[in-house]
């Protein structure tokens, strides 16, 4: 009977039916329809880890509207300062090194480089991470040291390594400059230049620098036909076989969490204990924050090292389930106990070469076309 009914089904255009199980997830017009309903509780479930709670899992999607605490609210006024304060390298030592150095907004709002040059051109300990959409990561760098931007705006200037300025030397510069009084006063109501302002403003600038609606917010909105097939098989491969959904959830496609990935690089110059430094906590020892995959494509190298020069690089990874050896010449000895433990949710994806391309293919989706910007003049 079911032989009769499975032609039938063809021709009434339900052929993404199982009879006995419901939807086909390898139909892609199938997952097509699903994906780009605009309803994601129609999507096909993902497949989480284990230790992932459910019940706050949230899912990716379209970024919400900017949120901008009480203690800091929005103003035209001060984003445009704290646009200038960005670009200002006056804030720096030598004067000749900004935010903007390090973050540049025709370099995806980085530098594309493998470790960032500070002061007297030394080379900084990590990959300088996008300040695109940073409005939504709950905490900074790569080590989550700095608890909200007006916190993490005040690192960079007194780090040895950056901008090497004591930062009340760096408020004295900035409040010499006459071109800055109608500035500050029609940001904060009057001409006074404090640390706390400068953080606010530049802050407040910082939550400005968010990415334009991307092929994937398009898609899942309902726009259906802008994906390719293998971009859909991608999404599909994304939120279940790859695993990438487990870290990298929610519209900023992070979690907001610290993991091991197997990249403490033990032993070896490059050695980084990430987190551990922060919280002293051994449980911590080679965690990083999860970053954004939105405007991925443009922040190259990857990972917090900057070792990974393609995109492809990082896939094969953790395809092979991030593997991380560790010399045994450090067992059984005082560092025994630093010996970092990967997260458990690393395994062997089993991924074929045609997957590992759909997924790129997705993941590209999430970037947009670098847009120039007005470089503002510096007050005199």
């Amino acid at each position: 009977m079911k032989k009769l009914i499975l032609p039938l089904l063809f021709l009434l255009g339900l052929s993404a039916y199982n009879v006995a199980e419901g939807p086909d997830y390898t139909d892609i017009q199938e997952l097509r329809k699903l994906y780009s309903s605009g309803d994601a509780s129609k999507w096909p479930t993902a497949e989480l880890h284990e230790s992932i709670d459910k019940s706050k899992f949230q899912d990716i999607g379209v970024l919400p509207a900017v949120p901008y605490p009480a203690y800091n609210p929005y103003s035209k006024e001060k984003e445009s300062l704290g646009k200038i304060l960005f670009f200002d390298p006056r804030l720096s030592r030598s004067g000749q090194i900004a935010c903007a150095s390090c973050h540049n907004p025709e370099l995806g709002w980085t530098d594309n480089l493998t470790r960032s040059f500070g002061h007297d051109r030394q080379t900084g300990k990590r990959n300088s991470m996008t300040i695109l959409n940073s409005a939504y990561a709950t905490s900074l760098f790569w080590d989550g040291r700095a608890s909200s931007l007006e916190d993490q705006a005040q690192f960079p200037v007194a780090d040895p390594l950056e901008m090497n300025e004591k930062l009340t030397i760096a408020v004295d510069k900035i409040a010499k400059i006459k071109g800055y009084n109608s500035l500050f006063t029609a940001a904060f109501g009057d001409k006074k230049v404090t640390l706390e302002r400068i953080q606010y403003a530049i802050a407040t600038f910082e939550r400005s620098i968010n990415s334009p609606k991307s092929k994937f917010d398009q898609f899942v909105s309902g726009k259906s036909e802008i994906y390719t097939d293998q971009q859909v098989k991608g999404l599909h491969l994304f939120r279940t076989k790859a695993q990438c959904i487990n870290c990298h959830n929610t519209p900023y496609f992070s979690d907001n969490q610290f993991h091991n990935d197997g990249q403490t690089l033990f032993g070896t110059k490059n050695e980084d204990f990430g987190r551990y430094n922060v919280t002293k906590d051994v449980k911590d020892i080679g965690k990083f924050r999860t970053p954004t995959l939105r405007e991925v494509v443009n922040t190259k190298p990857w990972m917090h090292h900057g070792h990974f020069p393609t995109l492809l690089d990082v896939v094969e990874l953790y395809n092979l389930g991030n593997p991380s050896p560790v010399q045994k010449k450090y067992l059984g000895t005082a560092r025994d106990s630093l010996i970092p433990k990967s997260d458990p949710m690393l395994k062997k994806l089993d991924l074929s070469k045609e997957e590992i391309s759909d997924l790129l293919a997705f993941i590209e989706t999430l970037s947009t076309p670098t847009r120039r910007i007005i470089y503002p003049e510096m007050p005199k």
